[in-house]
């Protein structure tokens, strides 16, 4: 009852302050040095409220509520989980602990396994819980985020794309104040305010990260506040949205109110030069959301006294390898605790010759494990299949050929070197990893450069796609050590050099130890929108077990999710899956291979199209 009371008068008190951000005269914000100038998130004095306490494998975690400030004569309160170990040992050199705010992503909310993940790793740790979906455990009652007469959720919408004034934006006015982030920048900045101000917390040591639009919200937040020390964004923070890329549609296509005030103001890309904080950008090489391709080119305006790396999971999209998710733990510990430093970008180089050649040199510091070297000819990135090179070492630098049937398509290349760790990393979930992934520059080689360097076309289309001699290296796989969930993906037949010839089959020879039923699934047009309907089709197939057997699957044979129907060609197709199970949530819940798979995971021998006579 008396923390009830306390809060109310806190609330009572906040209320009757005035607005954080007073009405705009005169001038709208043009630039982002003009949109930031003046504000301070310390300037008001940060009022906070511990929600719940307790204790768990030797983290104190608290439930927390602080003030983010007055808008519209309304408060807004941010919540969030706090950890920290109870006997953990400040970094070297400190005596207080180095503190982590982490940013959700879309849809998702404040992470209690992220917090006591890095508690238990000696920091003093924050998530926010911008979206304001109810807090994990949360009691009811309990207090949560409350953003008053604004909204920058995505109960909002179209305020992520917006300048325009209207009911829950901030200014009466065009302006980028109006604009989601804005508001939800101020929010994380008052996170890190209120991390500085913990007892436990050296506030000259704060790192942040963030995932897809937590992703964002760390390249903002980094790009306005000095107090930084290091930022790690992932599959999010990527400029150039509004931008064409390849006549490819724009990510953001609709923008409301003056698009180049939006872009000024509000685009990634003049966040990154304001970067001081050593960066690190987490992605998957297919991501629909921080795509690979404007990651780098974001990354080309941090200015080049800011230490930075990449590291991409190829075939994935918005998820990670462990080897790669391990970098961004690392890079956290190598710049607020003193721990291991992570190599330094590889060296690459494309060369344009009758076969374009793509070279590596891996930086020195860890013992290098393997290279791999990936290309492409597909400007989608979100949609591109990686081919994989054989890999040749020569010294210190390690060298593949790129081989291409057409010189009027481009060419990109980038590499991933894996290194070996002096003992394994912890990760959440109880994980450990004894690798690190740090992947190299992304290169690009316009058709018009190709024909200029005399590029010669080399190969054919080939109906074999995959022998599995490599095991799934031109695969991603998802849910892998559960045998009756598993999944197997790959776009490699939308790659013109793989594509399905018209009147093909599909046929997989295997082995299964048991009877059991496979699910085939095929997505045409994914992300591809400009080309046509994105379609799903299904086939059910059963294994009888024991010997070599193979399948065969022509057009007739797959159907639909959304009326049953057969596709026409293969010509569209983007992502072919062998699923131990399946399920589909749309046009209403269906699941395939429904019984739990029986005995050993099967072993795939070759995957190809066969042409009836």
């Amino acid at each position: 009852m008396m923390r009830f009371f306390l809060s109310f008068i806190l609330l009572a008190g906040v209320m009757s302050a005035a607005d954080s951000l007073p009405p705009l005269k005169g001038k709208v914000p043009q630039i982002v040095a003009e949109l930031w100038a003046g504000y301070d998130p310390r300037k008001e004095a940060l009022k906070s409220e511990v929600v719940r306490e307790w204790e768990e494998d030797g983290n104190v975690i608290r439930y927390v509520r602080y003030f983010v400030g007055t808008f519209k004569g309304e408060p807004a309160w941010m919540a969030g989980f706090y950890a920290f170990q109870k006997k953990a040992k400040p970094a070297k050199g400190g005596k207080k602990l180095p503190g982590i705010l982490h940013m959700h992503g879309g849809g998702q909310r404040a992470s209690l396994m992220l917090v006591k993940f890095h508690a238990s790793q000696g920091y003093g740790a924050l998530s926010v819980n911008w979206g304001g979906r109810p807090m994990e455990g949360a009691k009811p009652g309990e207090a949560n985020t409350d953003w008053g007469a604004v909204d920058p959720t995505q109960n909002n919408v179209p305020g992520y794309f917006n300048v325009l004034p209207g009911e829950k934006f901030l200014d009466a006015v065009e302006s980028p104040r109006n604009c989601n982030w804005f508001l939800l920048t101020i929010g994380c900045r008052r996170g890190l305010t209120f991390l500085e101000k913990q007892p436990e917390v050296d506030g000259k040591q704060l790192g942040i990260r963030g995932h897809s639009m937590g992703g964002n919200l760390t390249m903002y937040v980094a790009g306005t506040d000095a107090r930084v020390k290091v930022a790690s964004p992932s599959v999010g923070g990527t400029g150039f949205r509004t931008f064409r890329y390849y006549d490819l549609p724009p990510q953001i296509r609709n923008v409301r109110g003056n698009l180049e005030l939006f872009r000024r103001t509000m685009g990634y890309q003049f966040y990154a030069p304001r970067i001081t904080a050593p960066l690190l950008h987490l992605g998957a090489s297919n991501d629909f959301h921080g795509q690979m391709d404007a990651t780098y080119a974001t990354g080309a305006r941090v200015k080049k006294s800011v230490p930075q790396r990449f590291v991409f999971a190829p075939h994935f999209n918005h998820r990670f390898n462990p080897e790669q998710q391990v970098a961004r733990v690392l890079w956290l510990d190598q710049h607020l605790r003193g721990g291991l430093k992570l190599p330094a970008t590889p060296v690459s180089q494309l060369k344009l010759t009758d076969v374009p050649i793509f070279r590596v040199t891996p930086a020195k510091g860890l013992p290098v494990k393997r290279v791999e070297i990936f290309y492409s000819v597909d400007p989608d990135p979100r949609s591109r299949f990686w081919r994989s090179t054989s890999v040749r070492r020569d010294g210190t630098t390690w060298t593949g050929a790129l081989p291409i049937m057409d010189t009027k398509r481009p060419l990109f290349a980038f590499a991933n070197v894996y290194y070996q760790l002096p003992k394994p990393a912890a990760l959440p979930r109880n994980q450990t990893v004894q690798e690190v992934c740090i992947s190299s520059l992304l290169h690009e080689a316009k058709p018009q450069m190709l024909e200029a360097a005399g590029v010669k076309t080399s190969g054919q289309t080939e109906l074999v796609i995959d022998d599995f001699k490599r095991g799934f290296r031109d695969w991603f796989i998802i849910n892998g050590n559960h045998r009756s969930l598993c999944q197997h993906w790959t776009r490699k037949i939308t790659d013109p050099k793989w594509s399905g010839p018209e009147g093909a089959k599909l046929a997989l020879t295997l082995q299964s130890e048991k009877p059991n039923v496979l699910a085939f699934v095929l997505k045409e047009n994914v992300w591809r929108n400009y080309r046509g309907k994105q379609r799903e089709y299904i086939a059910e197939v059963r294994i009888k077990g024991g010997a070599l057997e193979t399948v065969k699957l022509g057009l007739k044979n797959f159907k639909s999710v959304t009326d049953g129907a057969a596709p026409n060609s293969w010509a569209h197709m983007d992502q072919l899956a062998i699923c131990a199970k399946y399920e589909v949530r749309r046009p209403k819940p269906m699941v395939f291979a429904a019984d739990p798979w029986q005995g050993p995971k099967p072993v795939f021998k070759r995957l190809e199209w066969q042409l009836e006579d």
